[in-house]
């Protein structure tokens, strides 16, 4: 198992319980956010859980991490009540850019960090057969990834190969995707 340098769990769980019990968590979103959250873990408790043990321990950091030095309304919307579906990149996938959990937070501003993260968020629970039926996703950064058989192209014509399905979360899904996505060049 890859050991994180400077991200340990007990970090993350008090970073994590200090947004979940902020009162900016509990702000009313948008009608369609509300109250369609199905029980069990949250998108990110459910990443930390698939970073932590089992195969894919350690394939995650860099993810967690850029979650972490975005702005905060990423981790709180995919902590909170809405359906989402996430195409979530390894640490391989970041490292094709030269990213890793000691340099994301750096490498962009945080605004173009955020508006990366959001390209790799979709509204609403899909499936990967509702995935794999549709040609366009709107994700929450407004612009689409192109769908087709599985592999995903941005808006700079590359493409990424989605390589695990259907990881469950109470708020939603996560698609484990092999490259990043990005809707510009940075």
């Amino acid at each position: 198992m890859k050991k994180t340098k400077w991200i340990t769990i007990p970090f993350l769980l008090v970073w994590l319980l200090a947004f979940v019990f902020s009162p900016a968590v509990f702000a009313k979103g948008p009608p369609s956010d509300r109250g369609q959250g199905q029980p069990g873990p949250t998108i990110v408790e459910v990443a930390i859980e698939v970073n932590t043990s089992g195969p894919f321990a350690g394939s995650f950091d860099t993810l967690i991490a850029a979650i972490l030095a975005a702005d905060p309304s990423v981790l709180i919307a995919l902590n909170g009540n809405g359906q989402y579906t996430v195409f979530a990149p390894t640490d391989e996938a970041f490292a094709d850019l030269g990213l890793d959990e000691t340099n994301i937070g750096t490498a962009f501003d945080r605004n173009v960090l955020t508006e990366i993260l959001l390209y790799h968020v979709r509204r609403g629970r899909l499936y990967a057969e509702d995935v794999l039926i549709m040609e366009r996703l709107r994700m929450l950064y407004p612009a689409f990834l192109f769908q087709d058989g599985g592999v995903l192209t941005d808006n700079l014509g590359r493409e990424a190969t989605i390589i695990v399905t259907d990881v469950e979360a109470g708020n939603g899904i996560i698609h484990v995707i092999d490259a990043v996505v990005l809707p510009y060049s940075p």
